[in-house]
């Protein structure tokens, strides 16, 4: 197993997979041979971005933070702060072209909040979580169907590639919409 012996579906597991994806886009746009690269490699950098942000906001974050005792707790809030800033950089590049003077800057920044951002969750989060006595297995599957109805609608939603440009999807769920609890960037622990 890549990471332990914790199934493929153990929610923390997923998000880590998910990490290694996003590191991986980004070393490969570091290397990217055009432009055209570059765009198409950025697009998917934040478009995985954007469905595990989703995934963790709807199901992990909520779930963790209802577990969690006061001083772990925030964790998730601070994760939830780092999304909106990671949201912001996305929302930045969605049509952007990588002729523009800070397409590679606000890629690089990206690339170094993730950075930061996947450190604190792995070093940090993910061990407080399975601290829990939450079911981190059964977690993951209702974690994995979200995430493939969200790749679903991206692809049913994409717009063809415009050339040359990044183009992300919005898969995000109105707050008001979220299944379970209080959103987790409130300060308060649901009861």
């Amino acid at each position: 197993m890549l990471f332990s012996s914790k199934s493929e579906t153990h929610a923390v597991n997923l998000l880590k997979r998910d990490h290694r994806l996003v590191e991986d886009l980004f070393r490969q746009w570091e290397e990217a041979p055009n432009n055209g690269a570059a765009a198409k490699l950025v697009s998917q950098i934040c478009q995985a971005l954007v469905i595990h942000a989703e995934v963790e906001e709807t199901v992990f974050y909520p779930r963790v933070l209802n577990a969690l005792d006061k001083e772990d707790a925030e964790l998730i809030r601070e994760a939830a702060v780092e999304h909106g800033t990671l949201k912001g950089l996305i929302s930045l590049l969605n049509g952007a072209s990588p002729n523009e003077p800070m397409f590679c800057a606000q890629v690089s920044v990206l690339q170094e909040y993730v950075k930061h951002h996947v450190q604190e969750e792995e070093h940090e989060l993910f061990p407080a979580a399975e601290r829990t006595d939450l079911d981190l297995e059964a977690l993951g599957v209702e974690m994995s169907a979200l995430k493939r109805q969200l790749e679903a609608r991206v692809a049913d939603e994409e717009a063809p590639a415009t050339s040359g440009r990044v183009n992300v999807v919005d898969v995000a769920t109105p707050v008001g919409a979220r299944p379970r609890g209080r959103p987790v960037a409130h300060g308060h622990r649901a009861a």
